[in-house]
């Protein structure tokens, strides 16, 4: 949870490891190209100053409508990605590489999570309970990962696959559908 300017930094900067255009002409090219990953930046930045705004806010009428800003300029960007993450689930350093993500607003996933696109993480409609995911979990294309589980850290979950029980071990892969472990 974002309470300060500092970690607000911290987590946009963590957030942005994946995608650094290195020269001014690079950057500019993407601008004007309207490259995807930018998009997927600016969604992150979003996401993170919209955290940071409502977990601040205490009640102050002015920081509770930055909050609602940018969680409108989220969900703007949101519709057209196809991409739907509520504040609060993810910790720092989530990185999206492709489009087609939902996300539970009651799921908690640790550091540096990344989503491949094509994801849908939440509950498995016979019960309210959501996932829980580790650090450094590497969600692959079009995974789905429902119900009341537990995901341990360092896990890569296979493109496709279909994540509907625990996996306590740290450093699991995970595939298939239902998934299941392999070496």
């Amino acid at each position: 949870m974002i309470t300060s300017k500092t970690e607000l930094k911290e987590y946009i900067t963590a957030d942005n490891t994946w995608y650094c255009p290195i020269s001014f002409k690079e950057k500019f090219i993407a601008i004007i190209a309207h490259y995807p990953a930018r998009q997927l930046k600016r969604y992150l930045y979003f996401l993170r100053k919209q955290e940071f705004y409502i977990n601040t806010a205490n009640g102050s009428k002015i920081i509770g409508f930055l909050g609602i800003y940018y969680e409108r300029r989220k969900n703007a960007l949101g519709e057209k990605l196809g991409i739907d993450i509520s504040p609060n689930c993810f910790g720092k350093g989530l990185q999206i590489y492709h489009t087609g993500i939902v996300v539970n607003a009651a799921v908690r996933a640790g550091e540096n999570c990344a989503l491949h696109g094509g994801n849908c993480i939440g509950n498995n409609g016979l019960t309210e309970d959501v996932p829980r995911l580790g650090n450094h979990v590497d969600i692959g294309y079009g995974a789905i990962i429902i119900g009341d589980i537990s995901i341990a850290d360092n896990t890569v979950i296979g493109a496709n696959a279909l994540v509907n029980r625990s996996f306590e071990e740290p450093g699991s892969k995970l595939v298939g559908v239902p998934a299941k472990r392999i070496n």
